[in-house]
């Protein structure tokens, strides 16, 4: 990595990466492997990073999950190999289906625990909420967590919406 503007392009990437929760090796990975001409080993990545051989191999094995990055045979070798892949709509694609799928089930789980906690409140006669503070109206507490609930319905069919998914293709 002897060129500064690919040196600027991996830490902007790893610096994107760590802001969207991915994780800075991910960005820095894939921007390494975009910027290589030949295909590249998990050492030379070790290497050209400054990262552990099992942070190379994780970062790799997300990004293979995204369909960013391939492995590759290189004649007369039995390392595994990789390059990046150039097509970006699939990757963004890929990416955002699975940060966004995992996202939305996540907010659904905490409002179903949330709606569940706050039902056996009401059905036990307590209308208190269980929480430190006490001046907090349980009624309130309860239409915070329906219109939660209602954006997260929203989003979840926008999020299955045909346009978006035509966007993203």
């Amino acid at each position: 990595m002897d060129e500064p503007v690919v040196r600027r392009f991996v830490e902007e990437a790893g610096n994107t990466t760590q802001a969207l929760g991915v994780g800075r090796v991910v960005g820095q990975i894939y921007a390494y492997l975009y910027f290589s001409e030949p295909p590249r080993t998990l050492d030379d990545m070790k290497e050209a990073l400054g990262i552990s051989k099992g942070s190379a191999s994780m970062g790799v094995r997300q990004l293979e999950q995204w369909g960013a990055v391939k492995r590759v045979w290189v004649k007369g070798d039995r390392k595994d190999y990789y390059i990046a892949n150039d097509y970006f709509g699939s990757i963004i694609r890929s990416i955002l289906s699975d940060l966004m799928g995992k996202r939305l089930a996540a907010l659904a789980q905490a409002l179903e625990e949330a709606e569940t906690e706050l039902m056996a409140g009401i059905q036990t006669g307590d209308r208190r909420p269980k929480t430190a503070d006490l001046n907090t109206n349980h009624d309130f507490l309860k239409d915070r967590v329906a219109r939660l609930k209602a954006f997260q319905s929203k989003a979840e069919r926008a999020w299955s919406n045909p346009i978006v998914k035509l966007i993203l293709k």
